[in-house]
């Protein structure tokens, strides 16, 4: 992926292209981008002359390459965004447009949720003239890092448990990331180390009680705690069903599966071929003589089949809290 951060310097620094092409899994970046061009490439008191909104739903692809090549007004550039690209029905037909930008002006295409078709032209010429940046999810065993590296371009640090805790509980939404951090901005001074007890009073993430602490007690069999959190759960259903909790589980198995049959065990090449951290690694390792391979085969099972039963195969009344407890007992055992 191209780096967004090299980009956005670039923007900021006035070194504009004709063409932004911004499309991808991760509207995150999209918006991050697309906002920043408007910010920086017209002047407050130009935009409304120079800067043209529109919504892939309400244009067509004639129509904007006539708002594209028409001149600024009193102005040095024209800027034209097109959110929600991926909702205009000939959006290949601006491979048109390409051989004739106008270079005073700025065409940015934002095209959320999926990349454009690689094989079509438009989506190969498009570097040819202008910046063709597809936006990719962060791998999840990459968040924490992300998230680390986010607070730290805000003038903050944060604990991994911290980071580890926020990645758990939102997933990789980056925006609900932000966020919630732009949240805690506004009430810790600049310079704070963001911790787990910052989380738990600020976001509502509790610190004990969560899917990364619960997993945790299930990598080192610690019975007792892996029970304190399923009942902290059962009593606090909505943000603790177990169609999350499972995945969570799923991935430390499988994990521990591969470093049972990896040929090199030392952390730094388990980190790498099983995507973490090497602290993580190293814990991963340590907790691996906990779960023999057939146990870890059975317990895969297991969780499959609470899976179904959570989706309501099999099950029509048993609760969640009691589907999770049911299960602990049998993965532990």
């Amino acid at each position: 992926m191209m780096d967004y951060k090299a980009l956005l310097k670039d923007i900021k620094n006035g070194d504009f292209k004709p063409l932004y092409v911004l499309h991808g899994e991760e509207p995150y970046f999209i918006d991050l981008i697309s906002d920043a061009i408007s910010e920086n490439a017209v002047d407050e008191s130009e935009k409304d002359f120079n800067l043209a909104v529109y919504y892939g739903r309400d244009i067509d692809a004639l129509t904007l390459m006539s708002e594209a090549r028409s001149f600024p007004f009193m102005g040095t550039r024209k800027v034209v965004i097109v959110r929600e690209a991926q909702d205009m029905k000939d959006i290949y037909e601006l491979e048109k447009l390409l051989p004739n930008l106008v270079e005073s002006n700025i065409l940015v295409l934002c095209h959320k949720y999926k990349a454009l078709d690689g094989k079509r032209k438009l989506t190969k010429e498009i570097a040819n003239v202008g910046v063709n940046f597809k936006s990719e999810k962060v791998k999840d065993y990459n968040l924490t890092e992300w998230i680390a590296s986010y607070v730290r371009s805000e003038g903050y640090e944060i604990t991994s448990k911290a980071a580890s805790l926020l990645g758990e509980f939102l997933g990789n939404d980056l925006s609900r990331i932000v966020n919630e951090l732009d949240k805690l901005a506004i009430v810790l001074e600049k310079g704070t180390k963001i911790s787990d007890v910052h989380i738990e009073e600020n976001i509502g993430i509790s610190k004990d009680y969560n899917v990364f602490e619960l997993v945790n007690a299930i990598a080192i069999r610690d019975t007792l705690k892996a029970f304190q959190i399923a009942d902290y759960f059962e009593k606090n259903p909505k943000d603790h069903s177990i169609i999350v909790v499972i995945p969570s589980v799923f991935k430390l198995f499988t994990n521990m599966m591969r470093v049972h049959f990896a040929s090199n065990k030392s952390p730094d090449a388990i980190a790498s071929s099983v995507g973490l951290h090497p602290f993580v690694a190293k814990e991963l390792i340590r907790n691996c003589p906990n779960y023999p391979p057939k146990i870890l085969a059975r317990n895969v099972e297991i969780l499959h089949q609470y899976d179904l039963k959570a989706k309501g195969v099999g099950n029509s009344s048993t609760s969640d809290g009691q589907l999770l407890k049911e299960m602990l007992v049998q993965i532990l055992n």
